[in-house]
């Protein structure tokens, strides 16, 4: 799978998120915390999904 194929993916799951967020009144900085984390698991899960296998020496 392509890495940009995830980070698209998971960059509309975080919008939808946090756009449910603020229509439930969620404070803006809560809001800006998620999304961090959320943006960083997204990163680290598709480096770990894509990442080519090391070549045994």
């Amino acid at each position: 799978m392509s890495f940009g194929i995830y980070i698209v993916g998971y960059l509309i799951f975080i919008v939808g998120l946090a756009f449910g967020a603020h229509l439930l009144d969620v404070p803006g900085q809560w809001i800006g915390v998620g999304v961090l984390c959320l943006s960083g698991i997204a990163v680290v899960h598709g480096v770990t999904a894509t990442r080519q296998k090391d070549a045994a020496s």
